[in-house]
């Protein structure tokens, strides 16, 4: 080996070895916690600064103050984190996108606090803890591996530990101190953080900004070994540093040459790229935090205070009104961000780096040098620029497609880092670039003006994006993605639309800040910028346009206003609360002020309650019944309560049809139970109840049995004519003896189309070495009810998966009236008539009743402009519950409204999996009136439920799965009595 070889593989091992222990205390940190540690390269390089603190300004001896710092400051500062940061998220329910966010809010305090303390500038005297050659932190790196390898695989704490990451919840069932896991595992990952800053500090520069970064880049060694991997972690760290020195040998020739030197002196980001882009993704189950409200509408008088505060700059001078001319052109990209992230639901830090771009492409086609275009004024150089970025949002849309949460976190940032490592920090992209004004605006108020022009726009657009179709549509993926897929909606098309929206905005808001500036700064399209932003505009509300304006103005008036970093501390705060209020302040603070404010009954004066009594006369007294509690049936099952947990007993007719051989009994309900009475708001039974007048001529008697009372607001009496969802009214049903709903003995309805409407032939899938399904055979007809029941882990839900396109089958093929479907998503089935709903209730919660609904409409199979109200009238909807957000509703309310979401786009097959759960009886009762009526329409219906007594009053046709298959078929009378003895067994 040449010596110029081993001393590149020397200088390498030294990097990797840094890298490497930045990889250890990654993978230590999420496998006790779940969470990615953003924060990790801050606490890096707030140690090394500590270090420096105490060995350069204090005089301590290096031994000392490498003590204190690695042994008390960075293991304390992982465990105040954990307690105070991280695990009052745990409590709250642990959602890994908020600490994801907390995460980033971490790193954002600590680079601030670092700016404020020790300034931004940067340090070259940082003291050497270990000596410049690889052996010594190699050892270090193999020491601290193979401890935690032994720790984990040998010892009680390690087995402590891998059951903490599996189920925290389930550990401390089991006696597990979790949270002693946790504050060992953060204070361990904090440990490796300050040891990798200290031993990087006197070779790289010493900034809060820089030295972040540059350990945040080498994240990939840990995403390169699934944050499993101790040894792969490793391995790839240490290969990765020495093919970087080994690289700086080449010096090629040509256009190629700034490329390949960049990429050599690069090969982190590469690495971070490949694993962010390419490999499969970590974190899945990561989504970003959802409001539990539907988003507070701002006060017209809120826009007239900002439209004043965005004017008052006019009446400025000098640096005042130079530093101003920032805020619009920061409020247009952190509006990129209100439609990706507020409205999208999407986790985007790469936003800097289109900013970054559209202000560089501005520069250079103003400027005449870029390739194949001419000189363009800057007006127009700033419009060719925006439309030239847009579909480079797809480098991030893309990926977003299959990645959610972390996952897509990582790709994000990455990308932002590999283009300001591979283009902004370049001489060959930005060497001689300046940037002027339009002409006619060269002055600052007079760009200022314009910059006001172009904001107007850049709202009006993002006004455009998120309300409307398109707006629905953005909300309801963002709250639920599935469930959206599921109501129709496109999403891997919307989420392309939202990253190329987000990164024209972007594009338009980088390039006026350049014009603003004069100049195309790279620092100020740093990928630490890009997490500020991000940062703020969560903080002061995603989902808010005003929220973005005031962060705009809040981050350049800090910064203009007080020391460099104050504004990053402060969203920092912020940002570690996030989890307490994730709909922003103003939400939180509009919260507390309602809870505060006294409740007063308005009441009449004397004076008033005699001019009322002369002017209408008292009504005459009734008899008041007895309160009804909320919740209750009223059901008699002898020695049982009435409670949804309650029902089996037997199976007879719970929709409300009288029961064989109790069919002239008067006031009972099925199998000889007493009529349940739904409760309405007052406590008093509703009309809808036994006590109910003469019927109105021309009624829907499938529309007067359903339409129940709302159970959060005044009754929604049953309308006269009322249709049964989008189509024409409903078909009279024949009736049962007694003039009871039709039987549940024979066919659903008399008159049902001949022939199969959804078939599935030899469905197969696989959970690994688990069968789920081994050759499972379905046929749906339309007017009849099928119905699916077995244990758990029989296969149901795999074969509902597969019916509705949320899981592709191994093998099999699934078939609607006669067109292969197998290979079809989920919105593309709905789109053709398969729609279904989900055993976990799927709403939008920050829409309100009636958008939820209207996204069924929209994304349906038959666009309708009236199924909103006919479906909101049948299923009880239509009163003031409508204009409520579906946040808070009560369980039996909420089964409705994803019911009716459903209906609005004229399903031709409707799949529910389990409908019934978390439903008392009396809203068992209501749930099978109306599939019954669906049947009669012709509706193809599968149900998968638990709810044996609703399948045996609901069901034509019931199937019994095991083991992935089909044990039994039949009549519901049949197959449920062979069922009971083996149940009793």
């Amino acid at each position: 080996m040449s010596s110029l070889t081993y001393d590149l593989t020397l200088a390498g091992l030294s990097v990797g070895s840094a890298a490497a222990l930045t990889g250890i205390g990654l993978i230590v940190t999420y496998r006790a916690t779940g969470v990615l540690n953003f924060a990790h390269g801050a606490i890096a390089m707030v140690c090394a600064y500590v270090l420096r603190q105490c060995v350069v300004e204090w005089g301590w001896p290096l031994w000392l103050g490498a003590a204190v710092t690695l042994l008390v400051l960075a293991p304390g500062l992982g465990v105040v984190l954990e307690r105070f940061v991280f695990r009052p998220l745990a409590v709250l329910g642990g959602d890994p996108a908020q600490t994801l966010v907390a995460s980033i809010g971490v790193f954002v305090l600590l680079v601030g606090g670092a700016a404020l303390l020790w300034g931004q500038g940067a340090r070259d005297d940082a003291p050497v803890l270990v000596p410049d050659e690889p052996w010594g932190q190699l050892a270090v790196v193999l020491v601290l591996a193979a401890g935690v390898a032994a720790v984990v695989h040998r010892t009680r704490f390690g087995r402590e530990l891998r059951a903490v990451v599996d189920d925290r919840r389930l550990a401390e069932l089991g006696g597990i101190d979790a949270d002693r896991v946790a504050a060992t595992g953060w204070a361990f990952g904090s440990f490796t953080a300050g040891l990798t800053g200290v031993l990087l500090a006197p070779y790289v520069r010493l900034d809060p900004y820089g030295l972040s970064l540059l350990v945040m880049e080498v994240v990939a060694v840990a995403v390169a070994a699934r944050m499993r991997s101790l040894t792969l972690a490793v391995v790839v760290a240490l290969g990765i540093g020495v093919a970087q020195s080994q690289l700086t040998r080449l010096h090629p020739s040509g256009w190629a040459e700034p490329l390949l030197q960049a990429a050599g002196t690069n090969l982190f980001v590469v690495a971070l790229l490949i694993a962010a882009l390419v490999l499969p993704g970590v974190g899945e189950r990561d989504a970003l935090p959802r409001t539990a409200t539907a988003c507070v509408p701002t006060p017209p008088g809120a826009w007239i205070v900002v439209l004043v505060l965005f004017l008052l700059p006019l009446g400025l001078a000098g640096r005042d009104l130079h530093t101003s001319v920032q805020v619009p052109a920061l409020a247009v990209i952190l509006l990129s961000l209100v439609v990706v992230t507020g409205r999208g639901g999407q986790i985007s830090l790469g936003q800097a780096a289109y900013a970054g771009l559209g202000a560089l492409f501005t520069a250079l086609l103003a400027a005449g040098r870029f390739p194949g275009l001419p000189a363009l004024p800057e007006l127009a150089a700033l419009a060719v620029a925006v439309v030239l970025v847009a579909p480079l949002g797809l480098l991030t849309g893309w990926p977003a497609i299959g990645r959610r949460g972390l996952a897509l976190a990582l790709a994000t940032f990455a990308v932002g880092v590999g283009v300001s490592r591979f283009v902004f920090a370049q001489p060959y992209a930005t060497a001689g670039l300046s940037l002027g004004r339009p002409a006619g605006f060269e002055g600052d108020r007079a760009y200022y003006v314009l910059e006001l022009l172009l904001l107007a726009v850049a709202l009006l657009a993002a006004h455009t994006l998120r309300r409307g179709r398109t707006g629905r549509a953005l909300a309801a993926m963002r709250d639920h993605e599935r469930g959206a897929q599921a109501a129709g909606v496109g999403v891997p098309s919307l989420k392309l639309l939202a990253f190329v929206a987000g990164a024209a905005l972007a594009a338009l808001g980088g390039g006026m800040l350049g014009m603003g500036l004069r100049a195309f700064d790279a620092a100020a399209y740093d990928p630490v910028r890009g997490l500020l932003w991000f940062a703020a505009v969560v903080v002061l509300g995603a989902d808010s346009t005003l929220g973005a304006l005031a962060a705009a103005a809040l981050l350049v008036g800090l910064d203009a206003g007080t020391r460099g970093g104050f504004a990053a501390a402060l969203i920092g705060i912020l940002a570690i609360l996030v989890g307490r209020f994730p709909g922003g302040p103003y939400e939180a603070l509009r919260t507390a002020a309602e809870r505060l404010r006294p409740r007063r009954v308005p009441a009449l004066t004397a004076v008033g309650a005699r001019a009322r009594g002369r002017l209408r006369p008292a009504a005459p007294e009734t008899v008041r019944r007895a309160p009804v509690p909320r919740g209750a049936t009223g059901v008699t099952r002898g020695a049982q309560g009435a409670g949804a947990g309650g029902r089996r007993g037997l199976r007879g007719d719970v929709s409300g049809s009288v029961p064989r051989g109790d069919a002239g009994r008067s006031g009972r309900g099925p199998s000889g139970r007493a009529a349940t009475h739904l409760p309405s708001n007052d406590g008093h039974p509703s009309a809808g109840g036994p006590e109910r007048g003469p019927e109105p001529p021309g009624s829907s008697a499938a529309a007067r049995a359903e339409a129940t009372p709302e159970t959060s607001g005044p009754s929604s009496a049953t309308r006269a004519g009322t249709t049964l969802g989008p189509s024409s009214g409903p078909r009279p049903r024949p009736a049962a003896p007694g003039g009871g709903a039709p039987s549940s003995t024979g066919p659903t309805t008399a008159t049902a189309p001949a022939g199969l409407l959804l078939t599935a032939r030899h469905l197969h899938a696989h959970y690994g070495r688990f069968t789920a399904l081994d050759g499972v055979d379905l046929d749906l007809s339309p007017g009849r009810v099928t119905a699916v029941v077995g244990p758990n882990g029989a296969g149901k839900s795999t074969l509902f998966h597969c019916l509705a396109g949320t899981l592709q089958p191994a093998r099999g093929t699934v078939r609607l009236g006669g067109r292969d479907i197998t290979a079809l998503p989920a919105h593309a089935r709905t789109r053709l008539g398969v729609a279904r709903t989900f055993q976990q209730l799927a709403v939008f919660p920050t829409l309100t009743v009636a958008e939820n609904v209207r996204v069924g409409a929209e994304q349906g199979r038959v666009t309708d402009p009236g199924a909103v109200e006919r479906t909101l009238r049948l299923l009880g909807l239509d009163g003031p519950v409508r204009a409520l957000p579906a946040a808070g509703l009560p369980t039996g309310t909420l089964r409705r409204v994803e019911l009716a979401r459903v209906l609005a786009g004229s399903p031709r097959v409707l799949l529910l999996d389990e409908p019934a759960a978390g439903l008392d009886t009396a809203e068992v009762s209501a749930l099978a009136r109306v599939l019954k009526a669906l049947a009669a329409e012709g509706t193809a219906l599968l149900v998968v439920e638990h709810d044996l007594d609703l399948v045996a009053g609901l069901a034509d046709v019931v199937h019994v799965m095991a083991a992935g298959r089909i044990v039994a078929s039949g009549p519901p009378a049949r197959v449920l009595d062979a069922l009971e003895p083996e149940a009793g067994r």
